[in-house]
């Protein structure tokens, strides 16, 4: 696999020319779990950031959240807003760098040239007049993704891995100039959404539309929710839910436990809630094959990702939709109007695109609600002892982390990380992980060239 971020592999076995079985491995171990064990609690903001590359502010935000609930307090209005806007921008980040620089390029044909090759060949359908505009894209969507980095180190210190998001709110103080800063860089990004990423998108997807067939996976859908609109967070931009075998169902995070009869762990650590959770590896384990757990939310396996938040959260889409599906523009289109081709390759493409306008329409509004020169952080103390756990949304999908505070140090911390849920093995039952069931049927007609199987991994974002 190229142009994903970590260590992924995938082997799939192939008959008549479609796959009939697949595998997802994880083939690093990562071990935060052991690092965090005894050190203060405050530092874990900081430390799990360093779990992946793409994503830290993704465990930053469910780190700080994490320990709001152990230490059992509130970060002020400003504190939630900073949050949601540091966070905010790492989303618009991800997204486009997801579609332009590691999946777009399963579609548009770009240089021989690195970063361009290595690649599979065989499937590039778009004329070249378009097939050129949608490359020179690539250049342009850098100069964005540098942007967004600019407008989370406005609020969060620095990118990645920012300072700004602490337990009990945010460092950060909002001055009118940093407000202006912010803005003014996010209406020339909301620009490049609204005119430049989303049309493209769906100009790919009209070239490929038999890709609304492939790659449906398991179909159940999971979202912890994520940017909260209210200081009690009873509501949410994205909101928290799933959606198991065909019905809609109100979130239960005790319903997560964690298998590893085919990850490299002890065997009798499995089965357990990640509040209990124990990390113990067993890297020579026979029927091992991952280093990623396998997750399972009400014992199934659950997707992840925009297309998980898109459907439970059911927004209104943009026009760019209307004319893609030839309705006519003043009619509202939800999401859930896509019906089961929302479950495909191209679905999944389509709501990281759509979410990406939702995300930066609200920043524009979260912004102005902003109080200069009022608190953004409440005072915490370590408490002696406490247990919490924190929810929410990375790019990639459901992201979870619990603690256990003794004697002020951490005892025990547990991270179920977004790609873990979409990248996972069987679980003890035997049940294919999503990206392993969306594999399954997916058409192979060169072996050599296997580009819907990458195409297929690639629209999850792992």
């Amino acid at each position: 696999m190229t142009r994903i971020e970590g260590h992924l592999k995938i082997e799939v076995d192939i008959e008549g020319g479609k796959v009939v079985d697949a595998k997802s491995a994880g083939t690093l171990f990562r071990g935060f779990e052991i690092i965090l064990k005894g050190r203060d609690p405050r530092d874990a903001s900081q430390i799990t950031q360093r779990i992946c590359g793409v994503c830290p502010t993704a465990h930053g935000t469910a780190s700080v959240r994490c320990l709001d609930n152990a230490f059992k307090v509130k970060p002020p209005t400003n504190g939630r807003i900073i949050r949601n806007l540091i966070y905010g921008a790492d989303y618009l980040m991800s997204h486009i760098l997801h579609f332009y620089h590691l999946a777009a390029l399963d579609y548009v044909k770009g240089p021989d040239t690195e970063p361009f090759i290595p690649r599979y060949e065989g499937d590039y359908r778009l004329d070249p007049k378009t097939n050129k505009v949608a490359v020179d894209q690539y250049i342009k969507a850098l100069d964005i993704r540098q942007k967004c980095h600019q407008m989370v180190a406005l609020f969060g210190g620095k990118a990645p891995i920012v300072y700004g998001m602490v337990v009990g709110g945010a460092t950060e103080v909002p001055t009118v100039d940093k407000m202006v800063s912010f803005k003014w860089r996010l209406q020339e990004i909301k620009d490049f959404i609204d005119n430049t990423y989303l049309p493209t998108a769906y100009l790919v997807a009209g070239a490929y539309k038999d890709l609304f067939d492939v790659g449906a996976g398991c179909k159940n859908l999971l979202s912890f929710g994520v940017f909260p609109l209210d200081d009690d967070e009873k509501s949410f931009l994205l909101k928290p839910g799933s959606y198991t075998q065909g019905k809609d169902m109100p979130l239960d995070q005790t319903q997560i436990k964690e298998y590893v009869k085919y990850s490299f762990y002890d065997d009798k650590t499995t089965g357990l809630h990640p509040s209990k959770g124990v990390t113990k590896p067993d890297a020579n384990k026979k029927n091992g094959y991952s280093w990623i757990k396998a997750p399972r939310y009400r014992e199934l396996p659950h997707e992840g990702g925009p297309l998980s938040r898109m459907w439970v959260t059911n927004p209104v889409l943009s026009k760019h939709a209307n004319k893609f599906l030839g309705v006519d523009s003043k009619k509202e289109i939800r999401f859930r109007d896509l019906g089961d081709k929302a479950f495909s390759i191209l679905g999944r493409i389509a709501a990281r695109a759509e979410e990406c306008k939702l995300v930066a329409d609200a920043m524009d509004k979260w912004i102005m609600e902003l109080k200069p020169g009022a608190p953004s952080c409440v005072k915490v103390e370590v408490p002696k002892e406490g247990e919490g756990f924190g929810l929410t949304e990375a790019p990639r999908g459901a992201l979870g982390h619990w603690i256990s505070i003794k004697d002020q140090k951490i005892d025990n911390y547990q991270v179920v990380a977004a790609t873990i849920w979409n990248a996972s093995p069987r679980d003890d039952k035997g049940n294919l992980g999503p990206i392993e069931q969306a594999l399954v049927g997916t058409p192979v007609k060169d072996i050599k060239n296997p580009f819907n199987v990458v195409r297929v991994v690639r629209s999850f974002d792992p």
